[in-house]
């Protein structure tokens, strides 16, 4: 039987690899592109475990496929850009979704589209602090630490979260394939989206959701106070639900992906 995490194993784990696409560990240098994905499990751990086998393999868990095509970026972002860096949380969303502003409710939702969320309910603001100080906080602040680390390495890295979303959504079929949000720094997911067309993928600027649906807090986080550039992507999750179809994705993904940094890059700095 696999050991379940300790809390204290839950502020996150950190992937790197070198400009040669080799994994590194520990990293050495600073990544050119740092990837975050915030939902990348769906496991439980007491006292937060009420959940059935139907709910823990549904999206309302997790975002399916999103882990597998941010390992796989990994290497071919780190070859193109020179270095790259993945840190994912280890939890479900279940218990406290690490991309929501701890005010919004549906940081600790009662309700996902079909799904109750039974170990969400009648919850009060004691027990929301004690999931925020246990699980959001660390997490957020190793983001921050890699940032920061990257920074004062001399390194401006730009910031993607990885996400994925289900092909249906309250009985309405979802047609676009491929989302590109963007918050008040829209370059970067403007040059992905000038340079998607090869993809072969229905690729839209922000959606299925935009800023305006709370889910860029992650950026606005991390990414935003330093001027770094950034976009949050959406893959339709039936097209990412086993591991060749999560690397065959990074393949056409990485491609557009690494000409987009590229792009923004080249622009100076703006002074601070």
């Amino acid at each position: 039987m696999t050991p379940q995490p300790t809390l204290s194993d839950w502020a996150g784990t950190v992937l790197g690899w070198d400009s040669a696409g080799r994994t590194a560990r520990p990293v050495e240098g600073a990544p050119a592109v740092i990837m975050i994905c915030e939902h990348a499990s769906n496991r439980l751990v007491a006292p937060w475990s009420e959940a059935s086998p139907e709910l823990l393999a549904s999206h309302a868990a997790g975002d399916i496929g999103a882990l597998g095509v941010s390992r796989a970026l990994g290497p071919l972002l780190a070859r193109a850009c020179g270095g790259a860096e993945l840190i994912h949380a280890p939890f479900s969303r279940l218990i406290y979704d690490l991309n929501r502003s701890p005010d919004r409710p549906d940081a600790c939702p009662v309700q996902s589209e079909i799904h109750h969320i039974a170990l969400n309910e009648g919850i009060g603001p004691v027990e929301r602090l004690a999931r925020m100080e246990r699980l959001y906080l660390p997490f957020h602040d190793l983001v921050r630490a890699r940032v920061a680390r990257a920074l004062v390495l001399g390194r401006r890295p730009v910031i993607l979260t990885i996400h994925s979303f289900s092909p249906v959504w309250h009985g309405v079929a979802r047609k676009v394939e491929f989302g590109v949000i963007h918050d008040t720094l829209p370059t970067l997911a403007q040059a992905i989206i000038a340079m998607s067309p090869g993809l072969d993928l229905v690729t839209e600027l922000n959606a299925p959701y935009s800023a305006e649906d709370h889910v860029t807090h992650t950026l606005r986080l991390q990414a935003l106070p330093y001027g770094l550039e950034n976009a949050m992507l959406e893959l339709r999750n039936d097209l990412i639900d086993t591991p060749a179809a999560q690397e065959a994705v990074a393949a056409r993904l990485a491609p557009v992906l690494s000409r987009a940094v590229a792009q923004v890059t080249e622009v100076p700095c703006p002074a601070q």
